[in-house]
């Protein structure tokens, strides 16, 4: 399949959640969470879940309501790092932000119940019990404590001091990395994929997930609005620790380079159907938005 036939089928699958709700007193929320939920997006994290399922010869018809949680879970990040009391931005993909349309309130709700509602996604869904579970396990432990929120909360702390490339990586391997490598991980747990297959996944998706990031901090300083579909410039306005900041342009790309190279070698290793990954991670480090 190519990226946008793995992306409408996504899109075509989140539509189906949260529509039913009209007559009864939560419609608000559910408006909100659809609000956001649909909003777009390129469907990385949902397309690498399908592919790596694809690769270790599971079917991605089967594997379709996890990919469909993990941009549930990706969702309500974005709408809790856009919140005043995180990030405070106004813009998403080009559109006002969950908080600026519904209220702080609400937004801060509609996260919480994504994050609710994808674990739940991946509970109901026909895997087997076994895959069910490691699915959940992949993509809690990309979450919690030592994942996302923890790097969100090392992120906070950074604020007003110069952080040296191992406290970037230590942020940004929990707040960026650690999602990617879930989706990796958990394309290989719904097609019961060796443990061989596993390793390689994940260190596939550390690789991409770096490169990710540092493309980020580029994009915040080289790209445009129009593209970003969001101001540009706040990482530097708002004295943020980032690789551009520390490393400059030139380094940056360079970074990014040898990240996407290796995430290629990594997949040659442990399987042979890799172009259409090997495309996705090409494509990833040049991307603009």
């Amino acid at each position: 399949m190519t990226r946008q036939e793995y992306k409408a089928m996504v899109d075509a699958a989140l539509e189906e959640y949260f529509r039913d709700v009209e007559s009864i007193p939560i419609a608000g929320l559910a408006e909100s969470m659809r609000y956001s939920l649909l909003a777009g997006g390129k469907r990385i994290r949902p397309t690498l879940v399908l592919e790596f399922c694809r690769i270790c010869g599971g079917e991605i018809s089967e594997a379709l309501p996890v990919a469909c949680a993990i941009e549930m879970l990706h969702t309500y990040s974005l709408i809790h790092d856009d919140l005043p009391c995180m990030d405070n931005d106004d813009f998403r993909r080009g559109r006002p932000t969950n908080h600026v349309v519904y209220g702080e309130c609400t937004a801060t709700l509609a996260g919480d119940a994504l994050q609710a509602e994808a674990f739940g996604t991946i509970l109901r869904s026909a895997l087997s019990p076994e895959r069910k579970a490691r699915c959940a396990e992949y993509l809690a432990d990309a979450v919690g404590l030592d994942g996302m929120c923890g790097g969100q909360y090392l992120d906070m702390l950074g604020e007003g001091h110069a952080l040296g490339e191992r406290e970037l990586d230590e942020i940004n391997s929990r707040k960026t990395g650690a999602l990617l490598i879930a989706a990796c991980r958990m394309g290989v747990a719904a097609a019961g994929g060796s443990e061989k297959q596993l390793d390689a996944a994940s260190r596939y998706g550390a690789a991409i997930g770096l490169a990710f990031q540092i493309r980020d901090d580029m994009l915040d300083v080289l790209g445009t609005a129009k593209e970003l579909g969001k101001p540009i410039g706040s990482d530097a306005q708002e004295q943020k620790n980032t690789y551009m900041a520390l490393y400059g342009a030139e380094r940056c790309s360079a970074m990014v380079g040898k990240l996407t190279v290796q995430a290629k070698a990594v997949l040659h290793e442990s399987f042979s159907d890799t172009a259409f990954l090997d495309a996705l991670a090409d494509s990833m480090a040049v991307r603009t938005n």
